[in-house]
C-alpha cells in the first residue's frame, strides 16, 4: 500500500466509500468527516456510500445526506432519492418473495451462531435489514477479535451463505453478490457509466475485509489507516493508504482529491 500522496487526483470525479470506520470514527459521524463529504459534493463530484448497513439506514442516508445514492447490505440493493420527483427509488437484486424466503432460512443459522459463539449477538440494526444476517462481534458487544469473527463466518458458509467480515459485524446472505456487483449496476443504470471502461474516474475508500472486491477492482483504491488491522484477512489490499484513521483519513482523502 502506497502513501496517499502518490495517488494522482487528476480526472477523478466520483468517490465510492464505506461508512463504518471509514467515514465514521468509533461509531460516530464527526463534523470533520461530514464536512468533507459536503465539500466533495459542493465541488460537483459524485458521492456514493457502499456499506453493509441495513435498508432502514440507507433509506435515511439516500434522502438526507449529500450523496447521489447508497449501496447497502453489502450489495443487496441501491437506493437513490430523486429530488425532482421527491421520491426514493429502490433497486433490489432479489424480489420481495425471494428476500422473505431467504430471511426465513437465516433463522436456523442465526440460532446456531448465537448458541455456539459466546459473547456475540444479533446486530442491533438487524430489524431494519432486508437481505442479510448481521452478527455483532465488536459494535455493541465486548470486542471478540478476528478469530471469533472468522468462526462466525465459517458457520454461515457451512449453511450455504456468503459471509463477509466488516470492522463491527459478520454479514451473511444467500446469493453470490457483493459490494462491487451492485456498484457496477448502479453506475450503469443511474450514471450511464461502464466502470470496466471508466473506473479510473472513481476512487474507492474502505477499511475492512468486506471491501476487498472494491480494493481489487478500482485502481484508485484507498484504505484509511486502520485498514492495516485487517491486512492478514484482505484478499486484495488497497493501492493507497491515508495517514489518518477512519473519518480523519476520509477527510484527508477528500482534501487530497480536491487539491487541498
Amino acid at each position: 500500500m502506497r502513501p496517499l500522496a502518490e495517488l494522482d487526483p487528476g480526472g477523478i470525479r466520483g468517490l465510492f466509500f464505506d461508512i463504518d470506520d471509514t467515514l465514521t470514527t468509533e461509531g460516530r459521524l464527526t463534523g470533520r468527516a461530514y464536512s468533507a463529504l459536503e465539500r466533495w459534493k459542493a465541488a460537483g463530484k459524485i458521492a456514493v456510500p457502499i456499506t453493509g448497513r441495513p435498508a432502514g439506514w440507507c433509506d435515511h442516508i439516500a434522502r438526507m445526506w449529500p450523496v447521489d445514492a447508497v449501496v447497502g447490505e453489502n450489495g443487496a440493493f441501491y437506493f437513490r432519492h430523486d429530488p425532482a420527483q421527491r421520491r426514493l427509488e429502490k433497486h433490489f437484486l432479489f424480489d420481495e418473495a425471494t428476500r422473505i424466503a431467504n430471511r426465513a432460512r437465516m433463522v436456523a443459522v442465526r440460532e446456531r451462531i448465537l448458541a455456539e459463539v459466546p459473547g456475540c449477538a444479533l446486530a442491533s440494526d438487524q430489524l431494519y435489514r432486508e437481505a442479510d444476517l448481521a452478527i455483532d462481534f465488536c459494535e455493541d458487544v465486548a470486542p471478540l477479535g478476528l478469530a471469533v469473527a472468522e468462526r462466525i463466518a465459517a458457520l454461515m458458509r457451512e449453511a450455504g451463505m456468503t459471509a463477509k467480515i466488516s470492522s463491527i459485524h459478520v454479514n451473511g446472505w444467500f446469493g453470490d453478490y457483493d459490494k462491487l456487483g451492485m456498484t457496477r449496476t448502479f453506475a450503469r443504470e443511474r450514471l450511464g457509466i461502464d466502470l470496466d471502461r471508466s473506473g479510473d474516474a472513481f476512487a474507492f475508500a474502505g477499511d475492512s475485509p468486506n471491501d476487498a472486491p472494491m480494493f481489487g477492482y478500482f485502481r484508485n483504491s484507498v484504505g484509511v489507516a486502520n485498514v492495516r488491522r485487517y491486512e492478514a484477512l484482505l484478499a486484495t489490499r488497497p493501492a493507497f493508504v491515508t495517514r489518518g484513521e477512519a473519518g480523519t483519513g476520509f477527510a484527508e482523502l477528500v482534501s487530497h482529491l480536491l487539491g487541498g
